[in-house]
């Protein structure tokens, strides 16, 4: 979904679009609502942000509550992150989300001075605190599927993936990838790089970046590029519908993103990680008076993580399709195992 706000500044903490407070109808929720705190890239990059701000306006209206969501400055440090939280939870805020892996320090922190508040990060499951919800997914499943359809659709043979960040979890994605791959042609040529060693360098953020790194693997034969990039991937989709073949997109389902609608016709799919489930459900569980905690993860077989086939030159691929459906019904039935390196 595209989305569009009017954002305001907070003072110290970045820029928030909505401020205001409620209720559920019979009452025990006591929370001024959900507070959100975003990744690189922030809102609008039309991926990881965006997919949790899904989540964010469905629970807001769904359940009657408030909510704040907060853009992250650029070059901000982890005190400017535990700031970030610190103004939401003093503020009433409930459950407050770190939207990536960046505020585990901070979400660490704050959480142990607001026991009494349910707390939440994406993609870092390292956190014990009992008022900690660890929402983790199983990327390489969704980017071994995103394998099987680049290799079932290369005409090539040649296929390329690009990362954000040199990190643990982006290589989860290229490892799901390359082994799907392989799983159709093992011989297959894949191209692989990573846009920056740091997120401070603007891996996750920089579109320019994107589209140099794709111009390259297209230029030297690659016919699909999967991208794991954040606000970087839409560079990376600029450059395969410029050159006229195919990418794929991550997290949100990119071929219904309205920012992308001049690209979409050469978007084949995205893989999907259901970031927005994962912030509706912690927030669902805080109105419920069951908060989660622990470790909340998605996979194939939860419904977390799967492949967008919303494209209709995908669905009339029959081939490509099947082959999808079969490589994730094997993973759910536990015949394919995914690599995570």
């Amino acid at each position: 979904m595209a989305v569009a706000v009017v954002a305001v500044a907070a003072a110290g903490c970045g820029k928030s679009s909505s401020d205001s407070a409620g209720t559920t109808k019979d009452g025990k929720y006591a929370g001024k609502g959900i507070g959100l705190a975003y990744d690189v890239g922030g809102k609008g990059d039309q991926s990881f942000n965006d997919a949790a701000y899904a989540g964010f306006q469905k629970a807001e209206q769904e359940f009657k509550i408030g909510g704040r969501d907060i853009e992250p400055q650029d070059g901000e440090s982890d005190a400017d992150k535990v700031q970030r939280l610190e103004t939401l939870a003093k503020q009433g805020y409930n459950p407050i989300i770190g939207v990536g892996y960046a505020y585990a320090p901070a979400v660490k922190e704050v959480s142990v001075k607001y026991p009494k508040v349910s707390f939440g990060i994406i993609d870092d499951d390292t956190i014990t605190e009992k008022n900690v919800a660890d929402m983790v997914f199983h990327e390489e499943q969704s980017s071994y599927l995103a394998g099987v359809a680049a290799a079932m659709t290369t005409k090539k043979n040649h296929i390329g993936f690009i990362g954000g960040v040199d990190t643990p979890l982006i290589h989860k994605f290229e490892a799901g990838y390359v082994q799907g791959a392989q799983s159709v042609n093992p011989k297959i040529k894949i191209e692989k790089q990573y846009l920056t060693e740091t997120a401070a360098e603007g891996g996750f953020s920089s579109p320019d970046k994107g589209e140099n790194a794709a111009d390259g693997q297209i230029e030297a034969g690659a016919d699909v590029v999967y991208q794991a990039a954040g606000l970087s991937g839409q560079g990376v989709i600029k450059s395969a519908a410029g050159h006229k073949v195919w990418a794929i997109g991550v997290d949100s389902d990119q071929y219904e993103q309205g920012a992308l609608a001049q690209y979409k016709d050469y978007i084949l799919g995205s893989a999907l990680k259901n970031v927005g489930g994962a912030v509706y459900d912690l927030a669902k569980s805080v109105v419920d008076g069951k908060p989660l905690s622990g470790e909340v993860r998605g996979d194939l077989k939860s419904g977390g993580v799967g492949f967008a086939d919303t494209n209709p030159k995908y669905q009339a691929m029959k081939d490509v399709v099947s082959a999808v459906d079969k490589a994730k019904q094997d993973i759910i039935d536990g015949r394919i195992t995914v690599r995570t390196q």
